[in-house]
């Protein structure tokens, strides 16, 4: 509305920042009707500063909602105006567009710090790699091709590397353990976690892991694997620098269980198990501030929607804390999801935290590459989720004796945003 009654730009600065702050709140929810409103009557008196730094808040709203145009506003913005988030989004929106000059320009625009983070290492490897710069690219993703991550892994696979599992630590000695559990702070937090004080439990627990080596640490990890403690159990041995037990970061509490339910549903196992492992990290009570609970994480709507699909004619809420009711609620919704979203798992994993119609609008008029579909996506949550699920199933499969499919080919490629499927799915 403010927009609406300003005639001109001319005058007081006062009021050129207030039609700047107009524009931003107008950008983030229509970014589209704030580059018409600024490119036809607003911009004229402003300084170039300004109008740099207005079409890269235009820009970036339009990249988190995958417009094509933010392209052209982001060649309109100034770089000295552009932030690393902002950059960060120049880069995406020219991954989707296929612009590697563009990614790689965005990426080199980014301050040193930014530039340490994997992803941007990945992809500027990937855009000098398109350029022809075969040496340089090579050296980049040397960098983190060693790296228990997702853009690790993919780094490895470019370098030709197959995954194989690390040398597995020894297990910890009686001694280790014995040292392990004398200790003052994890004794506080096992007797916390027996009175069911979790939040208390984990905060005594995590403070009592500072400083500790990779052998304290996989001590620490064993002893709440034996406690069945799962998540302290994998949280913990996550934390290892040199040594290190892929059995006790990707533990598979409840396996024969989300077995069965995959082999009922057709769904990858491991896949599953990965999922679990980000939802809950195999805690059967688990409990979100948004009111998911359970192993899978199920939302009082949908368990009760796939529960009447099931045909579950005595489910009550109260169930869902059951293992075998919660893996059975959520492994046949993921396998609706799948269904419904033409069996890409990137996008059902996408969906199961973000919700199908999310996941479909992300997708592109064109097909897009799986990790390029992960990286843009607009919630930070959500990509952030995505990436863990696909990198997770991959190390299940290599611990547990699955199919050691690629991360590259885990991710595929996301097929072009076609017809709406079931959008009664919750």
């Amino acid at each position: 509305k403010y927009l609406l009654q300003v005639p001109s730009t001319a005058g007081a600065r006062t009021a050129r920042e207030m039609v700047i702050l107009a524009l931003m709140r107008l950008a983030r929810a229509d970014p589209q009707a704030a580059a018409v409103r600024w490119n036809e009557s607003l911009r004229a008196g402003f300084s170039a500063e300004d109008q740099g730094y207005v079409w890269g808040q235009i820009a970036h709203w339009g990249a988190r909602r995958h417009l094509p145009e933010a392209m052209s506003w982001f060649a309109q913005a100034s770089d000295t105006t552009l932030n690393d988030q902002q950059l960060a989004w120049r880069a995406r929106i020219a991954l989707r567009n296929g612009a590697w000059p563009e990614v790689r320009a965005a990426i080199e625009k980014m301050r040193p710090q930014a530039r340490l983070d994997s992803t941007w290492i990945y992809w500027h490897a990937r855009a000098l790699k398109e350029a022809g710069s075969t040496d340089a690219a090579r050296a980049e993703f040397s960098r983190i091709a060693a790296e228990f991550s997702f853009y690790g892994q993919l780094a490895a696979e470019e370098q030709g590397l197959v995954f194989k599992l690390p040398a597995q630590a020894s297990a910890p000695t009686t001694e280790e353990l014995s040292q392990a559990i004398a200790l003052p702070g994890l004794q506080r937090a096992m007797a916390l976690f027996r009175l069911d004080l979790r939040t208390e439990a984990v905060r005594e627990w995590n403070w009592s892991l500072r400083g500790m080596d990779d052998r304290q640490l996989i001590a620490a990890s064993e002893i709440a694997k034996r406690n069945e403690i799962w998540d302290r159990a994998i949280n913990t041995a996550d934390r290892t620098v040199a040594q290190h037990d892929f059995a006790l970061r990707y533990l598979a509490p409840y396996q024969q269980v989300f077995a069965g339910q995959a082999r009922a549903q057709k769904l990858e196992e491991h896949w599953v198990l990965g999922l679990v492992r980000q939802e809950s990290r195999f805690i059967s009570n688990a409990k979100s501030s948004v009111g998911a609970a359970g192993l899978m994480q199920l939302m009082p709507a949908t368990a009760r929607w796939v529960a009447r699909k099931m045909g579950m004619k005595d489910f009550q809420w109260a169930k869902v804390h059951s293992v075998e009711v919660n893996a059975a609620l959520g492994s046949f919704y993921l396998k609706t999801v799948l269904d419904d979203l033409d069996g890409q798992t990137v996008l059902a994993s996408a969906a199961y935290n973000a919700g199908p119609g999310r996941a479909r609008r992300w997708q592109d008029d064109k097909p897009l590459e799986g990790a390029i579909y992960a990286e843009s996506i607009p919630f930070d949550e959500t990509r952030d989720y995505v990436k863990k699920v696909m990198t997770n199933a991959l190390y299940y499969a290599a611990v547990h004796g699955g199919n050691p499919r690629s991360l590259h080919e885990r991710m595929g490629v996301i097929g072009a945003r076609g017809r709406a499927q079931s959008s009664n799915i919750p």
